[in-house]
């Protein structure tokens, strides 16, 4: 118990000094304490939850992998000799697959036959304004990046609007605490990351990297949040699904 108020401390200490560090500009300094924060945060889930989601325990070890590369490639040549940045690459199909991973165990807990049945104007619409705003966010960054880059931005918007959408649906599906969480985090997720692609592609104002940052602690946060709780029975559904 001692071990987890002295993490709680020090992930609360990380995270307030990453957003000063954001702040005052020091992206070097900013992203060596987010990997840390990612790090310290997977040892924490691996300390203080008993019933580990092994797809969630994925979603925090890929992300923080991702996390480390980005924080390597600060002090490594960026582009190798064909014109390739590999650490670009590697470090985002991480990120997708970690996300991934996230889709996976919330779509292990449902009953996808039921919920199909039940909405499926939902589910249509949803997905339409997927398809919509993947298009429209990622045309931004039309003519500043190469086929490759663009093609991997596009799969990479692709999933987070789909974590976005499984996660609102299992919240129309639960509506507990639990879904609610991981909804909120997903929610932050989004932000984060187009006000991110603002950043990087659009206009280099710092208060946009901050708030991106802000969001994705918060996102974290809400994330760990649901990870303590478990899934309120719901009567109205016969669910099949599985705790993974």
């Amino acid at each position: 118990m001692q071990i987890q108020k002295i993490l709680v401390t020090t992930l609360i200490i990380l995270s307030v000094s990453f957003l000063g560090l954001q702040i005052l500009q020091l992206e070097t300094q900013a992203s060596g304490l987010r990997t840390l924060l990612l790090i310290g945060l997977t040892i924490f889930y691996c300390l203080s939850i008993k019933d580990k989601s092994r797809f969630f325990y994925l979603f925090l070890l890929a992300f923080t992998l991702a996390e480390i590369l980005n924080f390597i490639s600060l002090f490594m040549p960026v582009v190798f000799e064909n014109g390739t940045d590999y650490f670009y690459y590697l470090a985002n199909t991480l990120y997708i697959l970690s996300y991934l991973f996230l889709i996976t165990k919330v779509l292990g807990d449902i009953n996808l036959k039921e919920v199909i049945r039940k909405f499926p104007i939902h589910i249509i619409v949803l997905f339409i304004l997927d398809i919509f705003c993947v298009v429209i966010v990622t045309d931004t960054t039309k003519g500043l990046l190469t086929n490759a880059e663009y093609t991997l931005e596009f799969l990479y918007n692709t999933v987070i609007m789909l974590l976005l959408t499984v996660t609102l649906i299992n919240y129309v599906y639960r509506e507990d605490k639990k879904s609610m969480n991981l909804l909120i985090g997903s929610i932050f997720i989004v932000f984060s990351e187009v006000i991110q692609l603002a950043y990087f592609y659009i206009s280099a104002i710092n208060i946009l990297n901050v708030i991106c940052s802000f969001f994705l602690v918060m996102a974290f946060v809400f994330f760990y949040l649901q990870s303590r709780l478990m899934y309120q029975k719901n009567d109205d559904f016969n669910s099949s699904g599985l705790y993974i």
